[in-house]
């Protein structure tokens, strides 16, 4: 289950701070926003920009270029998908659809309880058995309906 900070233009100050100095800090940065926050919120956008010199276009593109960066919180769980070639190859599609079905969002979204967000992620290294997925923080490989709805249940107790 996961637990955030919540948002602290302070915090996030202090955590760009971190950085200073570091080559190639924008990455790291978002990444440890997302870590304590669970989302890279608009507002930390300008304060990455200026303590980079970079533009706000330029920080705001690294968000929305990487799938992993979220622009809003996400649910109490997370369901990541996997959504590369050789799960697609085995299932994963069909999965997907079940798990969209079954929870009444799209990949991407976070049910109206708060409960649950899907999203997609491209590889966890576990395809060769099967389509993959991962549960907040647990990989689970050999996926099938029978494991999503299961996966699926225990999010929404």
């Amino acid at each position: 289950m996961s637990h955030f900070e919540p948002w602290s233009a302070e915090r996030a100050a202090a955590i760009i701070a971190e950085f200073n100095g570091v080559d190639g800090a924008t990455m790291p940065i978002l990444h440890e926003i997302q870590h304590v926050f669970g989302y890279v919120p608009e507002a930390v956008i300008p304060m990455i920009a200026k303590a980079l010199n970079q533009s706000r276009a330029e920080v705001y593109g690294t968000v929305t270029f990487y799938h992993e960066f979220r622009r809003e919180l996400p649910g109490r769980h997370v369901l990541k998908l996997c959504q590369a070639e050789a799960c697609q190859s085995n299932g994963s599609d069909h999965l997907r659809d079940c798990a969209e079905k079954r929870l009444g969002v799209k990949l991407g979204e976070t049910t109206a309880d708060r409960r649950v967000t899907i999203e997609p992620i491209y590889c966890l290294g576990l395809c060769a058995n099967g389509p993959a997925a991962q549960f907040d923080d647990r990989m689970v490989g050999r996926l099938t309906e029978e494991k999503l709805e299961a996966l699926m249940a225990e999010a929404q107790s």
